[in-house]
């Protein structure tokens, strides 16, 4: 089984890793980076012949910088099978509308993927792979794919202590590649958790919180103790993340349900109310949030960005002129986390996926087996 590296590894974004084995070949995501939007390093660096002779991607989840490629492989030559979760295939469209072009988003439409389950285990050619919950997403996998004796585990985006989504524990593997989003962060969640809180307690007048509509959205929901308010185009999808118990923590839908229901409207022309106000996308970049991030500028109104900032987004323009504070908020795992995944894992080989090369330096302490000079373009045997 040979792994090529398409985008994720020895970078930020755009994460898309290539399998190959007996002749079949397929991708584990496809995203974008949106730090590089307009340039060359948007998508993943594949050839269009790449894509011609691939026979499937498998989608995690329904996050840019793992699904906002679609289309544009469709553009550029792929035409095989696509494999998501029912709740990922859902969310899909909306992330195209952001990240990708209106012909890219066309060809993403005309798709129809097959429905993938947590737990379910199918076979692509010679590939044998099992999926489970990834407590990063409603909807989000990861995903253990094996063949000619070795076998590979694609941790995609997980939370192993979310508060709000469960995760499976991965198969044991010969090769783990983890997410690294946070490269060398000790933090606890319940630290970062305490911190945000203690933030929005002392900003009684409210605060714009950009957050993206899946995942972190429901997370802030369950930590917020203050007021709480919504864009009203993010309530059916919010909605339908609560109603999807199977994939949330016993006992944690119905205090998100009585929060949702509590949560004040606004939306674009209204003054900004006094509550936390979340809006999707995180950066400022499409969605309610970009009118919420600009008015509150304007207004000297707060807001705490909890996530990735890409370089040139609303979000880091307004952190890099005093006009926002920034707190972590914990949807990807800590060194800690990574450390224990790895070592439950038994691989003799680890990867690291959503950082660059130099975060991966500064893990390989922790985490024996990191290999840390990879990057696009490269190929290595499983």
């Amino acid at each position: 089984m040979k792994l090529k590296i398409h985008g994720g590894v020895g970078e930020k974004g755009r994460t898309c890793i290539g399998i190959e084995a007996g002749g079949t070949r397929l991708l584990l995501d496809v995203g974008v980076d949106t730090s590089a939007q307009g340039g060359p390093g948007y998508y993943p660096v594949i050839t269009p012949d790449e894509l011609e002779r691939l026979d499937a991607i498998i989608v995690t989840h329904a996050h840019e910088d793992h699904v906002a490629a679609l289309g544009w492989c469709c553009a550029n030559g792929f035409s095989g099978r696509v494999l998501m979760t029912a709740e990922t295939a859902a969310e899909t469209d909306a992330t195209l509308s952001a990240y990708a072009t209106k012909r890219e988003q066309t060809l993403a439409r005309r798709i129809r993927p097959e429905i993938i389950g947590p737990g379910q285990a199918f076979a692509l050619g010679p590939i044998g792979i099992r999926t489970g919950r990834s407590g990063h997403v409603v909807g989000g996998v990861w995903c253990h794919l094996q063949a000619d004796g070795r076998s590979l585990g694609y941790c995609g985006d997980v939370v192993p202590a979310s508060p709000v989504f469960a995760m499976d524990p991965l198969p044991p593997c010969d090769l783990l590649l983890v997410d690294a989003s946070y490269g060398a962060d000790r933090v606890p969640a319940a630290e970062r958790g305490g911190a945000i809180t203690h933030w929005l307690a002392a900003h009684p007048q409210g605060a714009v919180l950009p957050t993206p509509l899946s995942g972190r959205s429901i997370e802030l929901i369950g930590l917020i103790g203050t007021p709480l308010a919504i864009h009203p185009a993010m309530r059916p999808g919010l909605a339908q993340q609560v109603a999807a118990a199977s994939w949330l923590r016993p006992g944690i839908a119905d205090l998100l349900s009585a929060r949702l229901a509590e949560a004040m409207l606004w939306q674009e022309g209204e003054p900004l109310p006094p509550a936390a106000l979340l809006c999707d996308d995180g950066m400022g970049l499409a969605g309610p949030s970009r009118a919420a991030l600009a008015q509150a500028a304007r207004d000297g109104h707060p807001i705490l960005l909890t996530g990735h900032v890409p370089t040139g987004s609303p979000a880091a323009v307004q952190l890099a002129a005093g006009k926002a504070d920034w707190l972590r908020f914990p949807t990807h795992p800590t060194l800690p986390e990574n450390a224990a995944i790895a070592a439950a894992s038994g691989a003799g080989r680890i990867l690291a996926h959503s950082c660059d090369a130099e975060t991966a330096r500064s893990l390989a302490a922790d985490i024996p087996g990191l290999a840390a000079d990879l990057r696009p373009g490269d190929v290595i045997e499983v």
